[in-house]
């Protein structure tokens, strides 16, 4: 892609999951363990990466029911392995209980982020004040920053918890740019949805840089697009 140069930040905001925290690599890792550690194995019904794979597109689409209001944040702790391992094939007597705590309290203390993430970070620390804005949970991501070593970067976090509504909702953007003390036009956007991310801060009136690893195809309006963290050194 070709480079252009943008307009002077002085804010930046970033998506947390799927951005910075490799959600999909530490949920896998997570559950991998969780298969072992409760013996999954001795039903015979299915391997571990089956079961990450029916847990992934349950979660997603769980975690769009929550954000929709249509679900508790326990109906989506806990339901989401029960139909993933109903689906799977298990009896709800066979389903272990402790296995929706146990995932929430491990997988937010793995470490694993995207390339350069450490120094794309360190390097735009020094030239403009960084935040997060996450749909997660407050508690959980306040404990993926601090063990990943990401939360000193980071002047405000705001979680869709604090405020009570989700990304894209504008009212979500327009608390962190009052939390940050500044104004739209001054601010940056960096996610990995273009839903939650890239049109969520351009309704608040937010430039935005698309993270796209995974190249896809689409058809959205973006002001500026990105395959790579380390291509930020470049035009920031």
């Amino acid at each position: 892609m070709k480079f252009f140069p943008l307009k002077t930040y002085k804010h930046i905001f970033f998506d947390l999951d799927h951005t910075l925290w490799d959600f999909e690599k530490n949920a896998e890792e997570t559950i991998i363990t969780l298969y072992n550690q409760y013996e999954l194995a001795k039903f015979g019904k299915f391997t571990s990466t089956d079961f990450y794979k029916k847990y992934s597109y349950i979660n997603h689409r769980m975690w769009r029911q929550y954000h929709e209001g249509k679900i508790t944040q326990q109906e989506l702790r806990v339901s989401r392995f029960e139909q993933t391992l109903t689906k799977l094939g298990l009896t709800p007597e066979q389903i272990p209980t402790g296995l929706p705590d146990a995932f929430t309290t491990l997988c937010p203390t793995k470490t694993a982020v995207f390339p350069y993430t450490y120094d794309v970070l360190s390097y735009l620390q020094t030239k403009y004040k960084l935040h997060i804005i996450t749909n997660g949970f407050k508690e959980v991501q306040k404990i993926k920053l601090t063990a990943s070593k990401l939360h000193g970067y980071f002047t405000e976090v705001i979680t869709s918890e604090c405020i009570n509504c989700s990304k894209p909702d504008r009212k979500i953007f327009e608390y962190a740019l009052s939390r940050a003390n500044v104004k739209a036009a001054d601010c940056l956007m960096i996610g990995d949805s273009l839903e939650a991310d890239i049109l969520g801060a351009k309704n608040a009136g937010i430039d935005q840089i698309f993270f796209n690893p995974d190249k896809k195809r689409h058809h959205q309006k973006v002001t500026y697009e990105i395959s790579c963290l380390s291509e930020l050194m470049r035009v920031l």
